[in-house]
């Protein structure tokens, strides 16, 4: 059962949008876009704004949508060349034209006050890696969680604990982000967030 708003306020430290990196593809699963529509559902339940890159199609389309069957509000933020391809989620409460890719993931970034990582494709690991490494380097200290549908992101995982392993990363590399299950948990995970205490990354 979903907690009361009231009480989610109150203990969600001030996390009050959330940036979703997700999939556009229209081909995969309805098990991935079942996940993204229970996310949108539960933040717009919680009150919490979407910021998001705009499309209306794929995971992309259906966790604005999940978020707006609960009264929520959409944040979309799209390249302009993004703007002759049809795929703009045109329900969204703001949308936001940006010159280029590198500004869209800087608005993004500016906007949110968390980072939630659906499955997806090149470009959603490209705008996670690039959070990552923020956090890494100490430039920002949002929290970043997978939610790991289906085992999706066992692999990635299991690449980052190599890294640790053969000391391309420190250990305190894997508290750096959060794996869950299921949408639920990453609520729950963005509820309780406090920033670790990280070393430098060189020394």
């Amino acid at each position: 059962m979903d907690r009361p708003l009231e009480r989610w306020f109150a203990t969600m430290n001030a996390i009050r949008s959330i940036c979703v990196f997700c999939a556009s593809s229209t081909r995969v699963d309805p098990v991935y876009l079942d996940a993204a529509d229970d996310l949108g559902r539960r933040m717009g339940r919680a009150g919490v704004e979407l910021i998001y890159g705009g499309a209306s199609i794929g995971l992309m389309g259906a966790v604005a949508r999940g978020i707006h069957k609960e009264g929520g509000k959409v944040v979309g933020v799209l390249p302009k060349f993004f703007m002759k391809k049809g795929i703009k989620y045109d329900e969204a409460d703001e949308l936001i034209v940006t010159r280029d890719m590198r500004e869209r993931k800087a608005t993004m970034d500016e906007r949110a006050d968390a980072f939630v990582v659906l499955p997806g494709g090149v470009g959603t690991l490209e705008e996670a890696m690039e959070i990552f490494s923020m956090v890494q380097l100490g430039l920002t200290h949002k929290p970043l969680v997978f939610i790991n549908t289906g085992g999706f992101y066992d692999g990635l995982f299991a690449h980052f604990q190599k890294m640790v392993e053969l000391n391309f990363a420190k250990k305190e590399t894997m508290e750096m982000l959060e794996l869950v299950q299921t949408p639920e948990q990453a609520m729950l995970y963005l509820e309780s967030f406090s920033p670790p205490e990280l070393p430098s990354k060189w020394f």
